[in-house]
Order: structure tokens, then C-alpha cells, then sequence
């Protein structure tokens, strides 16, 4: 389909051609005819975009441009002594310069000129060092530097020893339940791994309490078997699924509206950026998509984007609401610009995005906007019944912890991702993205009618998925009702505003990141003699496992049932830490040593990177 933009686009490049032809064949032609091509037309096409219609710009066309471009196309053929060859390979030359300078200009708009130098001369310091380090000396340290670092990660990760037995083929004859059993124990043991029931943990474990487990399992058992890539064969686990999405429309106020489950917020999040690309090439003629993603939105909408062949323009956020800064989100819209993005709440801080501004700007541009709710996912929806949505006043009068409107009441919001698998409590590997209509959701399926096995036609990524994840998710939901997860947003929140406020009137070294709305609390120093980091590997000794985050340096902690006995050891464990990252810092943790690599030199995040590929290797080793 052929845009509006495109055609003007086109009419754009068609004149600055056409000038530049005019300057190079002959200055007095180009003299005389400046007004026409590089007045009217470039001031009409730079200043004017945001209101014209098609008929102002057709009429323009019609009774001006084209009866004065005439005239100087007329000028050149008489003046010109160019070959055809010539004046093609010129027109050539300009339509490169033209396309490559618009991209450039739009890059520039979209990240400031300042954030580009910077980019650049980072990107070139990087190489330099990259290859330097490739020569022999700068290899061999390097490489003896990183099998160190997979020496240790194969520690923590690989069981070694005489006891540890591996299975590394299948047995001859098949073991017993019994012996499963018994051998599933003794693996839990030969690593150690963290007792999870303690507490001591950010997020991780969604535990809803051992009834709700003895829930799920019943209904594993149930559909073990059960693909809902074949629901004439499994007609309950059909309707489960779509009962679940209607669930979670309902919650976030469109009833009417269409969506489908994941297996989890990723898949979720890459399936709305495939959505809105196929929607923008099919209804907008778009080509080379690009999207607009805050500073803190999760690293999953860069997956996508890679995945999808979507550029990204990432935007910083405010330093104090920790919201996305809404003039460059602005600036960095173009004619490719297929959607925008906003988190209610964001992973690093647990703040949220104004989603209301951000509906504003897609709703004006005729883009989406997704809201990745999968953090927030089954928190959100009970703060304002739980009656924490206004949040509470400081001692200073200000309020802090409100929760503003961030589901599809906000006109433009498209699409949102809810993670079930969460404050849901249902089973891991659960997720549900949803869409303000079904005529959008269209965009997300993959039909094949054409393959020689028989039509073939799924709704998101896989094919095949597991019945018996959908089974819990739905039992969950049943079990726990209304009433239940309100009880859980309510004592859940609290605790988060419990620990922020500890933080904010009790450990003056620290300082709470923005305002938190909901379940993650993240902290910082104010202290030039404490480094969090330090705090976060010394609070590691204690026991808990914590987030790192970076932009600013920072810790969190996302509060989850189990976190509610162990708040109040959370505070003071906290206190002792920081006390021992001022007065004893050791700088050896894990947190302190990975981060501080990550910012050491330019080639720091590519040696992060380089860690965590060793991670990933580590983890399919027998």
C-alpha cells in the first residue's frame, strides 16, 4: 500500500533533484528557479507535514508546484549539455544522498546530536581497544581471564565429584517411580541451591501456598497430555485458554477486546512487536519499522526488535519519576515509526511510564502503543479496589505511590501483556497478551495454507504447547478468585511500601529510585562512600538473592508473598549491609565484580557479554 508520506516523500526527493540538477548544469538557471524548488516546496514539506491533507496537497501540486517545475525542467533540457547517462548517474547520486540523509537526520532528532557523538566516539574507542585486544599479548590475557571466569561459573553450576552420578544416555531398561524419585531428591542435593521458601528472594518464586500447588498439580495430572494445537481432540483445554484471555480483558477493561496466551512475558512482548510490524506494513505501507521504547522497558522489546528486523530508538527517562522523557519520545517519531511503548510497572525500578501522554502521541500519529504489564500483571488491576491506588503522603505533604491509569480506558493504548505466571500465581510459562480488537490480533497469526503437510495456521510462536500449563493457569484463577487476589495486591503492596519507606526514613545512605506504585522497590546511594553494589553482594552473604540494576548504579527487591514474613529482617539486614559496604568494602562479589566490568572501559559490555554466553554454554553442560 502506498502512504501518504511516501508520495510526498517521492514529490520531495522529485524537487531537490531537480535543483541540484539545476545547480549543476547551469548557476544562472538555478539562480533564477531557487524560490520555486527550495522555497515553496522545502518550506512547505518541512513546516507544514503536521497539517496537510491530501487535497491541500494535490491542489498545491496542480496549480503551483507542477506548472513552475515545468518551467524549470524546460530550462535545464535547453542549458544542459549533459548526457542522459550523465543526468541518470547524477539522479542516482542524489536519491543515495537524499535516502541516507533523511535516515541520518531522523537518528539524530530521535537521539539528540550530543547522545550521537557520544555513541560514535564510544563505538570507535571500542574497536580501537577490540583491536588491540585480538593481537597475541591482549588474546592470551583475555582468554586466561575468561577461563577463569567459566572455571567458576562451571563451580556454582556443575556438581562435581565421586558421588555425582550423570545420566548421559538412556538406561536399558526403565526405572521405577520409585527410584525418579529418589534420584530427583539426591540431584536437588548434590548442588545445594537456594532454599526459596525462606523469603530471601526478588521475585523468582510466585508461590500461592501449598493448596494452590496441590490445585495445579491435580490438573497437570488431568491434561498431561493434552495440545491445544488440536482442540477438537482437546476441547477443554480450548475453551480454558479462551475463558483465561477473556479473564484478563475483563480485568483491564476491554471485554470486548481479543488476545491469546504465551508461554510467558517475552514471548508475549515479541508477539506485540510482530503484531504492530505486519499491521504497519499492511495498513500503513511501512517497510523499514522502527519503535520507540523507554530507557527501562525490558530487554524483551529489544529481542523482539531483533527478532523482527525493528530499529529501536531507546529514550532516557526523568531522573526523579523515572518516567519516559515525553518530548524526545516526540522527537524520535517518524513516518516508520510503528509503535510506542510504556511499563506499568518497569522491571529495573518497579515505576511506571505516563501512558496517558504516550496514548496522546499514538493515538495523533495513528501508531500502537503497547503497554508491558507483565510485572504489574495481577497487582495492577486491585490497587485501585484495594484502595492503595492514590497512593499515601510524606511527611513533607507529597504523595507518593500513585498509580496512574495505564490499562485500555487510556485511548491509544493497543495492546497489553499480562503475566500470568506472577502475582497470578499460576504455573510458569504462562502469559497472555492481549489487543484493544481482534482485528489487530489477525497480525500476530502465522497461516500457512500453501504446505504440502495440509493447512497450517498457529497463533503466536509455537506450534505445539502444553495443555496441562493452560490446565493450572485456569485452576489457579478458579481457586484464588476475585477476593483472593485482591487480599494478595493489598498485603503484597503494602509490604513494598513498607520497605521503601524503611528505606527513605531509616537508611540515609540509600535512597528509593522514583515513586513505586506497586510490588518492586529499588534503591540506590546517595552516599559517595557506599557502593550499592557492594551492598547487594554483602546482603548475597546474608542469604538473599537480589536484582542489580544499572542507569542509575541500584538494587532491587520485588516483593512476592513469601516476602511478607521476612520484610521487616529485609530492613535490618539492609542496615548492617550498607554499614559494612562504608566501613569494609571487599569488592571481590559478584555484583560489584560483573557490573563493574560492564562499566570499566567500552569494551566492557562486550566482555559482559562475552560472561554471559559462558553462562549460557554452562547451562547445557551434563
Amino acid at each position: 500500500m502506498l502512504r501518504f508520506s511516501t508520495l510526498l516523500d517521492a514529490f520531495f526527493f522529485a524537487c531537490l533533484a531537480l535543483g541540484l540538477e539545476c545547480a549543476r548544469v547551469s548557476r544562472t538557471t538555478f539562480t533564477e528557479t531557487r524560490q520555486v524548488i527550495f522555497h515553496t516546496v522545502l518550506q512547505t514539506r518541512i513546516e507544514d507535514i503536521g497539517t496537510l491533507t491530501l487535497p491541500d496537497v494535490i491542489a498545491t501540486i496542480c496549480t503551483i508546484t507542477i506548472p513552475r517545475v515545468t518551467t524549470t525542467i524546460t530550462a535545464v533540457v535547453e542549458s544542459s549539455t549533459a548526457s542522459p547517462l550523465d543526468t541518470i548517474k547524477s539522479l542516482l547520486f542524489y536519491y543515495v544522498l537524499y535516502t541516507y540523509g533523511i535516515k541520518a537526520y531522523r537518528h539524530v532528532r530521535a537521539r539528540g546530536l550530543r547522545r550521537c557523538i557520544s555513541e560514535n566516539v564510544k563505538a570507535a574507542v571500542k574497536d580501537i581497544l577490540l583491536f588491540f585486544l585480538a593481537l597475541p599479548p591482549g588474546r592470551s590475557k583475555v582468554q586466561s581471564e575468561l577461563s577463569q571466569v567459566r572455571m567458576e561459573i562451571e563451580k556454582k553450576l556443575v556438581p562435581e565429584g565421586t558421588g555425582v552420578q550423570r545420566h548421559l544416555e538412556l538406561p536399558h531398561q526403565g526405572q521405577s517411580l520409585d527410584w525418579i524419585l529418589k534420584e530427583m531428591e539426591r540431584m536437588d542435593e548434590e548442588v545445594g541451591g537456594v532454599n526459596w521458601r525462606e523469603g530471601k528472594i526478588s521475585g523468582t518464586v510466585y508461590h500461592g501456598g501449598m493448596d494452590l500447588t496441590r490445585v495445579i498439580v491435580a490438573a497437570f495430572e488431568r491434561y498431561a497430555l493434552a495440545n491445544p494445537l488440536h482442540p477438537d481432540v482437546f476441547p477443554a483445554i480450548r475453551k480454558m485458554e479462551a475463558e483465561i484471555v477473556s479473564i484478563c480483558l475483563r480485568l483491564f477493561y476491554n471485554p470486548d477486546g481479543a488476545g491469546t496466551m504465551t508461554s510467558g512475558g517475552t514471548e508475549s512482548i515479541v508477539m506485540a512487536v510482530k503484531t504492530h510490524r505486519d499491521w504497519a506494513r499492511a495498513v500503513k505501507g511501512i517497510t523499514e519499522p522502527e519503535m520507540v521504547v523507554p530507557l527501562t522497558a525490558h530487554a524483551a522489546f529489544d529481542k523482539g526488535a531483533a527478532y523482527m528486523g525493528v530499529k529501536v530508538h531507546t529514550i532516557p527517562v526523568d531522573p526523579v519519576t523515572r518516567a519516559v522523557d515525553m518530548r524526545r519520545v516526540r522527537r524520535a517519531i517518524n513516518s516508520n515509526t510503528i509503535m510506542l511503548v510504556g511499563s506499568a510497572v518497569n522491571f529495573p525500578d518497579g515505576n511506571q511510564d505516563d501512558i496517558v501522554a504516550l496514548g496522546q502521541l499514538a493515538s495523533r500519529y495513528n501508531i500502537g502503543l503497547h503497554v508491558d504489564c507483565c510485572l504489574g500483571s495481577f497487582v495492577l488491576p486491585f490497587l485501585e479496589a484495594s484502595g492503595l491506588a492514590d497512593g499515601e503522603t510524606d511527611a513533607e505533604g507529597k504523595v507518593r505511590y500513585r498509580l496512574e491509569p495505564f490499562d485500555f480506558r487510556v485511548k491509544g493504548v493497543t495492546s497489553i501483556s499480562c503475566d500470568t505466571h506472577k502475582y497470578g500465581f499460576a504455573p510458569k510459562g504462562s502469559s497472555v497478551i492481549m489487543y484493544r480488537d481482534s482485528s489487530l490480533r489477525r497480525y500476530q497469526y502465522y497461516v500457512n495454507p500453501d504446505w504440502t503437510g495440509g493447512v497450517y495456521a498457529s497463533p503466536s510462536l509455537s506450534g505445539s504447547r502444553p495443555g496441562s500449563l493452560i490446565a493450572g493457569t485456569w485452576a489457579a484463577m478458579q481457586y484464588i478468585g476475585s477476593d483472593g487476589y485482591l487480599a494478595s495486591c493489598q498485603s503484597i503492596v503494602t509490604c513494598a511500601r513498607k520497605i521503601a519507606n524503611a528505606i527513605t526514613t531509616s537508611i540515609p545512605s540509600l535512597y528509593v529510585i522514583g515513586s513505586p506504585p506497586s510490588s518492586v522497590v529499588a534503591f540506590a546511594s546517595r552516599d559517595k562512600d557506599v557502593d550499592v553494589y557492594e551492598v547487594g553482594d554483602a546482603m548475597a552473604k546474608r542469604g538473599w538473592h537480589l536484582n542489580a540494576i544499572t542507569e542509575p548504579k541500584g538494587v532491587h527487591i520485588a516483593c512476592t508473598k513469601l516476602t511478607l514474613t521476612v520484610a521487616d529482617t529485609f530492613v535490618e539486614d539492609l542496615k548492617a549491609c550498607v554499614e559494612k559496604a562504608r566501613l569494609a568494602p571487599e569488592g571481590k562479589g559478584t555484583m560489584v565484580a560483573l557490573y563493574g566490568l560492564g562499566s570499566s572501559s567500552p569494551v566492557g559490555p562486550t566482555l559482559m557479554g562475552e560472561v554471559a554466553t559462558i553462562f549460557l554454554d554452562t547451562l547445557y553442560r551434563a
